[in-house]
């Protein structure tokens, strides 16, 4: 909010104020905003709450996060129940155990920030009996039973930037950390856009000017009506279709990259349509929400007081780079060409790629069918086959046959990860541009295809599903030997195959190229040659050493064990009882 006008006529001296003690009455709460001009106070005295017509509710607490909510991704697909239904009665006859949970999140507006699921099994019957363990009361608090899985308004309580606000569409429970309001007429999308406008978070910073917002700040905005029904609706479509254009999304359905509307004849020149369509939509979406936010002015009469316009970096769309990577725009209009942006920008967008290309490997995805394919634990590909509806002849691409995906420091194996992602990038933008799309892919990345997979990947994989990864590294402690496989065509049988198919295959093929090395160290033309060889073998026995001692202490007594795995417990759990043969994970342990 601006500074009051008329103070600063009669107080002179810079940064102070003169301000009644009756004026702090005005706002409710009586917070000490000093600042605030005798407009937004007279807004406040005569404005209508927000909570008269929307029903605003602090969200659920489980008391026990880690028992009781999980990422949708970490589950199967068949449990969960995403905001597919509407009432505590529907919910319960589905037979689910996983509801979507809204737990707030960061700062997106309109539409997003679903990743969260809670146990509401049976109506939330353990949530709702287990008690408190040294206090005679329920443990978890504020069920809100009555509101449960209606349409709301949800924001975060807790942010590190402005307010914002996101619509559900009904079928979700929502946490304490998401709060909500439940509008008492069909004009949602009107309070939606409101709560995303200037007014509101001006009206905001004189509630509370901190960073927390508690339901009752909500609440207490007064409210000025305006029609701008349709405008928050296309800001909704805008924002649910950037969301859902993303793995992370459970309504995921294919790649942007790989939609016909995009398609040209190289990766570098489809990757070019999509980023000039991703300008377009930005823009739209700062065109619309800066004529919301003049609506709002008018009629709150703060003309003098706020501007409308509203910088790129503030535009929460996932393909906005000035957002994504929080860097404020150079100029106010138009979409200024940031070099650095730009780069970033197209090497994550290969990078997802590649992250599709590794979903569509393991039978996650498809490039013959949209959305998930293989999501319940132990699906193999008889389940591919039924659920994509063709034959492995009539594929574009055929998903590997066991989940298993070696990553090796060269082609060692079959189905060597670098050698399917070439396969991949054939099959989905065609052979015969095949090495400059390769070449595209490089250059983005920065560094060569198989360093990427050996260094990077698997990093990113861990960012990108918040430590709770649904692809696995089964890794030796130097190295030597690494492969992914998919959580969800796990079975008790991974490891075995594992050690017999890859591991001991491996070792044999090192065993044999050692014993090459050997004679080529007595037959070598050279000295440089020779020491070439004698290094190369040093290096390999090295890593032979080291898979032989991991099968022995690690692989071999896990293939016997043949552990079985819950996707209920969450990949926290499940991911301690393969204990050493996965990659360690910096605080996996840790609550959230």
């Amino acid at each position: 909010m601006t500074m009051n006008k008329q103070n600063n006529e009669h107080n002179p001296v810079p940064n102070f104020y003169r301000a009644s003690a009756q004026d702090f009455k005005k706002i409710p709460g009586n917070p000490i905003a000093y600042w605030v001009s005798d407009r937004v106070r007279k807004i406040f005295a005569e404005g209508k709450p927000l909570g008269e017509i929307a029903e605003v509710r602090k969200g659920m607490v489980t008391a026990q996060n880690n028992v009781y909510v999980r990422n949708w991704y970490e589950l199967n697909i068949k449990n969960n129940g995403l905001d597919r239904y509407f009432s505590r009665e529907e919910a319960k006859e589905s037979q689910k155990k996983w509801f979507s949970y809204l737990k707030g999140g960061g700062y997106r507006k309109f539409y997003g920030n679903k990743l969260e699921v809670l146990n509401w099994e049976n109506d939330g019957k353990q949530l709702q009996t287990k008690m408190h363990p040294t206090e005679n009361r329920v443990w978890a608090t504020n069920f809100n039973l009555e509101y449960i899985f209606k349409p709301n308004i949800n924001w975060g309580a807790v942010t590190s930037s402005e307010f914002s606000a996101r619509i559900s569409l009904g079928g979700e429970l929502f946490d304490a950390g998401g709060s909500a309001c439940f509008p008492m007429t069909k004009d949602s999308e009107i309070i939606l856009g409101f709560l995303n406008s200037k007014v509101s978070n001006a009206l905001l910073n004189s509630l509370n000017p901190t960073l927390n917002f508690q339901a009752g700040n909500i609440g207490n905005l007064p409210v000025e009506w305006t029609n701008v029904k349709g405008i928050a609706q296309q800001l909704i479509n805008l924002s649910r279709t950037d969301w859902d254009s993303y793995e992370i999304s459970w309504d995921f359905q294919n790649l942007p990259l790989l939609e016909e509307s995009y398609r040209r004849s190289t990766f570098a020149a489809t990757y070019s349509a999509l980023r000039e369509h991703w300008k377009d939509i930005t823009l739209e979406m700062q065109r619309l929400e800066e004529e919301n936010n003049r609506l709002f002015i008018e009629a709150y009469g703060l003309e003098e007081e706020l501007a409308s316009e509203v910088p790129l970096q503030e535009i929460t769309l996932t393909c906005n780079p000035y957002y994504r990577y929080g860097k404020a725009a150079a100029v106010q209009t138009g979409f200024p060409e940031d070099g650095d942006l730009e780069k970033r920008l197209r090497n994550d967008t290969v990078r997802e790629f590649l992250s599709y290309a590794v979903g569509c490997m393991m039978g996650r995805y498809s490039l013959d069918h949209p959305g998930l394919i293989l999501a319940n634990a132990g699906e193999g590909l008889g389940a591919y086959w039924q659920c994509v509806g063709i034959g492995e002849n009539e594929a574009r691409f055929v998903p590997d046959k066991d989940g298993i995906i070696p990553l090796l420091d060269d082609e060692w194996l079959a189905d060597d990860i670098v050698a399917r992602t070439r396969e991949f990038v054939s099959a989905a933008f065609g052979a015969e541009h095949l090495q400059e799309n390769m070449r595209f892919i490089e250059e983005a990345l920065g560094k060569d295809l198989r360093k990427y997979f050996l260094t990077d990947f698997y990093k990113e994989h861990l960012q990108t599903y918040k430590k709770h990864p649904i692809y696995w590294l089964v890794q030796s402690p130097r190295k030597g030997f690494s492969c992914l496989i998919y959580l969800h065509r796990y079975t008790r049988d991974t490891m075995n195959v594992v050690l017999n198919r890859y591991l001991r295959d491996y070792q044999n093929k090192l065993h044999h190229h050692i014993n090459h090395l050997r004679h080529t160290e007595t037959s070598a033309a050279t000295p440089r040659e020779k020491a070439a060889a004698i290094k190369e073998t040093e290096r390999l026995q090295k890593v032979l050493h080291e898979c032989e001692e991991w099968e022995r202490k690690t692989i071999l007594p896990l293939a016997q064990a043949r552990v079985d795995l819950d996707l209920d417990d969450g990949v926290k759990v499940n991911y301690q009882k393969l204990g050493k043969a996965l990659a360690p994970i910096a605080g996996m342990g840790k609550e959230e």
